[in-house]
């Protein structure tokens, strides 16, 4: 019985050893988001971050949101991520009025893109499409169209 009980003992030591080497590798990470492709240095880039497809990518349903100067190459940084998947939605808000401007027939006037460069038909793309896996610091560039 006292052979059975050391390596019980041995066994819950290793699995605790393993449990906290498991924690302490799912560090919070970042996100990186080089956003190419804006028309002129006029407004601001906008960029939301969703990390679900139940969420995606509705207005509200964002886990971070940034506004930044349009430029050449614009850069967000979504901060603190746990490891997960996550999708960006991203505009070049020209005229400053903080929204994705449309024509008539809802077909977006601004440029904007997506993580992964994922398109849509007749609407944005899915989640899945989007997504990218961050399970350390990340770096992503996504086109404007």
């Amino acid at each position: 019985m006292s052979a059975f009980y050391s390596l019980s003992r041995l066994a819950w030591a290793t699995l605790a050893i393993a449990l906290i080497a498991l924690c302490g590798s799912a560090q919070a990470a970042d996100l990186t988001v080089e956003v190419q492709g804006a028309r002129s240095p006029q407004g601001s880039v906008a960029g939301a971050l969703f990390a679900s497809a139940a969420g995606w990518p509705k207005p509200g349903q964002a886990v971070q949101g940034q506004f930044l100067p349009a430029s050449d190459k614009a850069v967000l940084l979504f901060r603190n991520l746990a490891p997960g998947r996550y999708a960006v939605s991203v505009y070049h808000d020209e005229n400053g009025n903080a929204r994705l401007d449309t024509n008539p027939i809802g077909i977006p006037t601004e440029p904007y893109g997506f993580s992964r460069d994922a398109q849509g038909r007749m609407g944005p793309p899915a989640f899945d499409d989007a997504a990218v896996e961050v399970q350390a610091d990340t770096t992503v560039t996504l086109q404007l169209r």
